[in-house]
């Protein structure tokens, strides 16, 4: 059941595993790199001897050593390994004692003597961020981006006396993506990898299956350090090359210019694909042209004459403020703290002063970074406040923009009284007067709360199927676009509001989303018809109409979702207790299709979200409206900010991008079966993230000559024409037992000429145009297909005469089992009808049940012994008894065999 797909179960017991040769493991590095290592070594099963680290800093320890001494492994700070080049006879003999049989260095920032290295049995391994040989050196990630290198990656690689010239043990490699920092590098890649190939090449050596291949110096560099004096960046030069080296100096040391005679260092680059918004000029020294402050940020200009766009601004005295504020006046007032809030201030205070152990006292005039704060410790910062403090909203940046103790209660009071909120929500509509109505319509990427451009500034246009006209321009959604929404849905599940509510709260919200796409269902139909050609009054009553149904149903779900409790053995004296909760998985995404656009929408995101996820939704493609709409209506609901994010844009750009990202952890498509495939592929290789997926189909329909004749005809041609034969489910083979089989053609092509086909806005239209144009020409090929091989066409097959895509909707007879329109789905208003024998009933089961697929089916008959005996061999996820089409919220829906797994709806 859906809810179920989107809940992970959880038992509380449990069991550990570990590989069988195991090693004796001495750890010589530091920071959260090394601690991550060592601990996934340790779950692995093998014995850290000791861990050599670095000494504490101003008191703390580092994480390494912190992780270490708490398991009671030996801990050794040596603040240095050798003097005046030669090993200190002491700590070689400390290192000695431990019986190390490897030497595992997962970031060494110390000199260790080649006698350290070479004395394990197995000698040492060390990581390297990036593909040796190129970019040795420690300052590897960085010169990879300011050379704007199209693949980073690491080598786990072992020592040797040159400066990362070992033989190779193992490398990984990743695409840079075109905004890509260093810290975004790192965590997506480059710190989750490395550490499971730390891991894998520690398992590799204790396996005897450890390569070492000798590293070429074709192609082989070296880069130095960067440091702040040599960061300065050259604005006169393409922008391209400005935008690396911004993004290869950010955060440490920061590239930075002169901008009214005074350093500024800058901070988020991104390359703009299209013009820059309307802004400000600003003289920068050394460039080709001004720059322009925006409400996005500072926009810099190449020689080319192409944008980029920078989003921080940190001045000499270490204040960073958004570049968009760069002309902004004056300071804001500061605010009178309430007793409560002064009660607040001093708990935080608490907070500063254990981080700042160094620090006497803390006053209003404190620096939290002159102080001697480093990276982790503003995340320690931020963790420790929204512990303290629950429901305020802080992030790190937040921190680099209040650096003073002073400035940080000022922004977190405003914060928590709600006074910092993100502005009213600003929509760029496009406006279309249609249908007697005025529609509104975002085009814009939806993220984080927000409607923005494409990252890359890029559109495309959404095509009106009834006459081929652009309704409007729409973002074209970039792989950081992706990345910057599945951030966004991380940060809200984890700790934003959404993950922390009651859930009968969660319901209250998902009622109120219900209640205003009821309030706006005349738009919604409008949109879905201009943009996918339903018909309005299909659109009215299904795609929006079972819409608001799917909400509400799963609105009352979310306080429903329950666990139990598991009878077990005692272990005698004592008596134990076994229970299991379902909880929501984290960030969902969800590919939905284009023949019901919103509909899809409503069928998957409606249960993610009542068991609590967030969500990540890329609409088809060429039917984006109506999933930007309900973004829309989302935040008037209240749906806090992150929880549900839209991206239009490329199934092979932003699809792949969901199915291979990280973050992610359970995937929900609707579409073809060879896209399916690739999607579970990259979802199990990637992370390993749980897929559900409603595929293709070829659902067989039989229709015996005890059928009532009247609803026979009329349910096997809404099997057929519904939506325009734009449906998953649709019957793509009706067997006619043969004594009735001419009589059901004639009455069909019948009724056939009386359908009205034209606008889909017209109330009295029974058959609208088909998706898209590139639809069209595939269900005309597969007619044509049809006449090759023989069946008889007896009505339709051609496009309608007229501007638009529409097609006459069609009768094949005389179909051969092997014929390709026999196996292969039209996904369009093609009825493909076989004759088969009167009564054999086992005959034309073999025939419906050869195929690959198994979404639905149906059987009409009169005899209800008939009925569920075909029902129960039919092999398919729905059989229709004597009706056709009939879904329901409350009851699931999904395929068997290729057309997937998983169900959509029910509980």
């Amino acid at each position: 059941p859906a809810l179920a797909y989107y809940c992970q179960l959880r038992n509380f017991s449990g069991s550990s595993r570990y590989y069988q040769n195991q090693l004796k493991l001495a750890i010589i590095g530091q920071s959260l790199f090394g601690q991550e290592v060592y601990s996934n070594l340790r779950k692995q099963g093998h014995k850290v001897v000791g861990v050599f680290t670095v000494p504490d800093k101003d008191g703390k320890a580092d994480p390494l050593a912190v992780a270490a001494e708490k398991d009671g492994t030996p801990v050794f700070k040596f603040p240095r390994w050798r003097v005046k080049g030669k090993p200190i006879p002491e700590v070689v003999d400390a290192y000695k004692a431990v019986g190390a049989e490897l030497n595992v260095m997962p970031f060494c920032s110390q000199f260790i003597p080649m006698n350290i290295i070479d004395h394990p049995k197995h000698g040492s391994i060390i990581y390297h961020p990036s593909i040796l040989p190129l970019h040795r050196g420690a300052s590897a990630i960085n010169w990879t981006l300011i050379h704007g290198d199209k693949k980073a990656g690491f080598t786990v690689f072992w020592a040797d006396d040159g400066l990362d010239t070992g033989p190779i043990l193992l490398q990984r490699e990743c695409a840079v993506e075109p905004n890509d920092t260093v810290d975004t590098l790192y965590n997506r890649f480059l710190f989750p990898e490395g550490i499971k190939a730390m891991v894998e090449s520690v398992q590799l050596i204790a396996d005897g299956k450890a390569p070492r291949v000798a590293q070429t110096e074709e192609g082989a560099s070296y880069e130095g350090i960067q440091k702040k004096s040599n960061a300065k960046v050259d604005l006169a030069q393409p922008a391209e090359a400005i935008h690396n080296w911004i993004r290869g100096h950010d955060k440490v040391p920061g590239a930075w210019t002169v901008i009214d005679g005074q350093s500024v260092t800058l901070y988020g680059s991104s390359m703009l694909g299209g013009s820059a918004p309307a802004g400000q000029p600003l003289e920068m020294e050394g460039a080709s042209q001004p720059g322009l402050v925006t409400k996005n940020g500072l926009v810099l200009y190449g020689t080319d004459g192409k944008p980029l766009l920078v989003k921080n601004l940190q001045f000499e005295d270490g204040k960073m403020i958004a570049a968009s504020k760069y002309f902004s006046s004056g300071e804001s007032s500061s605010v009178e703290l309430t007793d409560d809030e002064k009660k607040m201030a001093e708990e935080i205070k608490n907070i500063w002063k254990g981080i700042l152990s160094n620090v006497p006292a803390v006053e209003d005039t404190t620096d939290f970074f002159k102080s001697g704060a480093a990276s982790m410790d503003v995340v320690r910062l931020v963790e420790e406040v929204k512990q303290k403090c629950a429901g305020v909203q802080l992030q790190t940046e937040d921190v680099y923009m209040a650096t003073t103790f002073q400035d940080f209660i000022q922004m977190f009071v405003r914060k928590l009284r709600g006074e910092d909120q993100e502005e009213e929500l600003v929509i760029d509509y496009a406006t279309k007067e249609v249908n007697n109505m005025t529609v509104k319509m975002p085009y814009q990427c939806f993220i984080n709360g927000k409607f923005e451009d494409a990252e890359n500034g890029k559109s495309y246009g959404t095509i009106n199927p009834t006459d081929g006209s652009t309704i409007c321009k729409v973002s074209y959604a970039s792989v950081g676009d992706v990345d910057r929404a599945v951030a966004a849905a991380k940060e809200a599940f984890d700790n934003g509001p959404w993950g922390r509510m009651n859930p009968r709260d969660r319901g209250s919200l998902l009622y109120k989303l219900a209640d205003l796409m009821e309030e706006h269902q005349e738009e919604l139909a409008t949109i879905e018809s201009i943009d996918s050609g339903a018909v309005y009054t299909l659109a009215l009553k299904t795609h929006v109409g079972m819409s608001i149904q799917t909400f509400r149903y799963f609105a009352g779900w979310c306080d429903k979702i329950q666990g139990k409790t598991i009878p077990i053995n005692q272990a005698r004296p004592n008596r134990n207790l076994t229970f299991t909760k379902k909880e929501p998985l984290g960030v969902c995404a969800i590919v939905i299709p284009w023949n019901y656009p919103l509909m899809m929408l409503a069928w998957k995101s409606a249960a993610c979200l009542a068991a609590g996820n967030t969500l990540v939704l890329k609409p088809a493609q060429v039917t984006p409206l109506t999933a930007l709409k309900f973004a829309e209506l989302s935040v008037k609901a209240g749906i806090p900010k992150g929880v549900i994010n839209i991206l239009p844009g490329s199934g092979g750009m932003v699809g792949q991008r969901l199915s291979d990202h990280p973050d992610i952890r359970k995937l929900g498509f609707t579409g073809s079966t060879p896209i399916g495939k690739q999607i579970m592929k990259s979802c199990a290789v990637s992370n390993l993230k749980k897929v559900s997926l409603e595929l293709g189909g070829k659902s067989p329909l039989i229709i015996f000559s005890d059928c009532d004749m009247d609803k026979a005809v009329r349910m096997g041609m809404s099997s057929v024409y519904f939506n325009k034969g734009e449906n998953c489910i649709a019957a793509g083979r009706l067997f006619v037992e043969e004594s009735i089989h001419d009589e059901y053609i004639s009455r069909v092509v019948e009724e056939i000429k009386k359908m009205k086909i034209g606008d889909p806005l017209d109330r009295s239209t029974d058959h609208g145009p088909q998706n898209h144009k590139a639809h069209l020409d595939k269900l005309l090929e597969y007619c044509e297909v049809g006449v090759k091989e023989g069946a008889t066409l007896v009505y339709g097959g051609r496009q309608v005469d007229r501007p638009g895509f529409f097609m006459e909707p069609t009768v094949f007879t005389e179909v051969e089992d092997h014929m390709f329109i026999a196996k292969e789905e039209s996904f369009g208003p093609v009825m493909v009808v076989s004759k088969f024998k009167d009564g054999d009933v086992e005959g034309v089961l073999h025939r419906a049940n050869d195929t690959e697929y198994g979404l639905a089916s149906g059987v009409f008959t009169r005899d209800i012994n008939k009925a569920m005996y075909v029902s129960e061999r039919l092999e398919a996820g729905t059989v229709f008894v004597n009706t056709y089409n009939k879904t329901d919220v409350a009851s699931p829906f999904g395929g068997f065999k290729q057309s997937g797994f998983g169900k959509d709806l029910g509980e």
